[in-house]
């Protein structure tokens, strides 16, 4: 690292997707602005891209960690078109957008107009064989439920069986709602996740099944297209090469000399004009600003010296997860696959948490003879199954398809990544918690966090989290620069 620098110099520990994004935003500010700033990125592993990765193998593509993201929030696309990616984004499949919930080892098709929690069609979810005929009833009783009182934050779980019943909870919220945060619903915070909605539907209307009907009549035409079910699949894109492109574009556009791999940070000291990080096996360095785009927890291991406070409510709890990609022949697989995937709730006790058809979701993910698979081991639910060694996992994994996908042979490929502590677990409170930690990082001047830990955990959030971070940077380091209207460095973020 050069010893001496340019005006002002940032320092970016974490090379993930949130790191990344941060350091391209300031370097792109810099540019545009003329800014005198020199941007530093420290990772500590030997590769960039967090969990995202993509590898090649046999003619399959195989996405050993998010396969995709949603364009209902801007971020992601946003950054593919400054990045010059949009030629590149493909969209899901348009045949079999539908997907599956396992009840007592069978694949049921998740019924039509289902808003995650709620039918859409009465009559498609009355035929629909996922709950039994006393659940579905209860779920009727939605009608008749008083609204709750409080407005203060619950778990899922305790909105689900509160308005919907117990089976409601554990055949649909617990599986539907693992798929996205690996999560206990019994802990699950409504007010901080992609339930949020629901909660205001009770406040506003009374009634889930009320606030959906009236939706549909406002907008005087169903709210998915006839014949899809479950995610609304249609807003998930991704790169035709595999989300490793993102992570490789982003470097590619970092001045040289910005990124330092195997650079691994032991502790931070606050200077009366900055910081000071001090290394594993290299010398320490200096900045006027910091960005730990880090999970929160490592983030309050390295700022407890500093402010024990700050660092206790970092100390938010992640769970584990494994990704097993597992190709077969076509032949070989009864199921026809006439879907996206399926989620397994934890009631049916299987070794997996849910699965996709890789390459019914995507095109060119597998040769026309072949099918991909990519199944998911662990979660705040699993932790035991994730405990397991690689070869048991596999072997679980295989076992459990070939019951549920009536699957003969051998695999041809099998391919397994695990991802140590890398979900933040968004309990009941977290919004608040979130404030607490924003507010108490505005006690230090030059200091920011991000990442999935505190407004969102996909893609889109990410990337949020280090546009807002490289703002807030920006902000502190040239309080008179003025904004370019091409760069969305100083936009305003997008919440959830």
């Amino acid at each position: 690292m050069p010893a001496t620098r340019p005006g002002k110099r940032v320092v970016v520990v974490g090379g993930g997707i949130t790191g990344l994004t941060t350091c391209y935003r300031l370097c792109q500010a810099a540019q545009e602005h003329s800014l005198p700033l020199q941007v530093t990125l420290l990772e500590g592993s030997e590769r960039l891209g967090g969990i995202i990765a993509t590898s090649h193998q046999q003619g399959l593509l195989l996405e050993q960690g998010p396969d995709c993201f949603i364009t209902s929030k801007p971020g992601g696309v946003q950054l593919c078109d400054a990045l010059g990616l949009s030629a590149q984004l493909i969209g899901t499949t348009t045949s079999h957008r539908q997907s599956f919930i396992v009840r007592h080892g069978i694949l049921r098709p998740v019924p039509q107009g289902l808003h995650l929690l709620v039918p859409g069609s009465w009559w498609s979810f009355a035929t629909s064989s996922i709950l039994s005929w006393p659940g579905k009833l209860r779920l009727a009783l939605d009608l008749l439920v008083p609204r709750r009182t409080s407005t203060d934050d619950e778990s899922l779980a305790h909105f689900v069986t509160r308005r919907l019943g117990r089976e409601a909870l554990e055949r649909l919220a617990q599986p539907m709602v693992s798929g996205i945060y690996t999560a206990d619903p019994a802990q699950l915070s409504m007010q901080a996740t992609v339930m949020r909605p629901f909660a205001e539907m009770e406040q506003r209307h009374g009634s889930l099944l009320r606030a959906i009907w009236r939706q549909q009549r406002a907008a005087q035409h169903p709210t998915q297209a006839a014949g899809t079910s479950g995610p609304r699949y249609g807003l998930f894109v991704t790169l035709q090469a595999g989300m490793q492109t993102l992570v490789d574009r982003l470097a590619q556009q970092l001045p040289a000399d910005t990124v330092h791999l195997q650079a691994s940070v032991r502790g931070i000291e606050r200077l009366p004009t900055g910081w000071r990080l001090h290394m594993q096996d290299r010398p320490p360095c200096e900045a006027d600003g910091l960005c730990l785009a880090l999970p929160a927890p490592q983030a309050g291991h390295l700022l407890k010296p500093i402010d024990p406070t700050l660092a206790d409510a970092l100390h938010i709890p992640y769970a584990s997860s494994a990704i097993v990609n597992v190709a077969y022949r076509r032949t070989n697989v009864a199921h026809p696959l006439n879907g996206m995937g399926f989620v397994v709730p934890a009631v049916e006790k299987r070794g997996l948490i849910a699965c996709s058809f890789s390459s019914v979701k995507f095109a060119s993910r597998a040769p026309a003879s072949q099918v991909l698979l990519r199944a998911f081991v662990g979660g705040a639910l699993q932790q035991n199954q994730y405990a397991h060694t690689d070869e048991e996992i596999q072997h679980t994994v295989c076992q459990e398809l070939r019951q549920l996908l009536g699957i003969t042979g051998d695999p041809i490929c099998i391919d397994l990544r695990r991802h140590p502590q890398s979900m933040p677990q968004y309990h009941v409170g977290h919004v608040q918690r979130v404030a607490r930690i924003e507010s108490m990082v505005q006690r230090w001047p030059g200091l920011s966090v991000a990442g999935n830990a505190y407004h969102g955990v996909g893609i889109p959030d990410c990337i949020d989290s280090g546009s807002h971070a490289a703002q807030a940077l920006l902000s502190s380091l040239f309080p008179m620069a003025t904004p370019h209207p091409r760069t969305n460095v100083w936009a305003e973020r997008v919440e959830h």
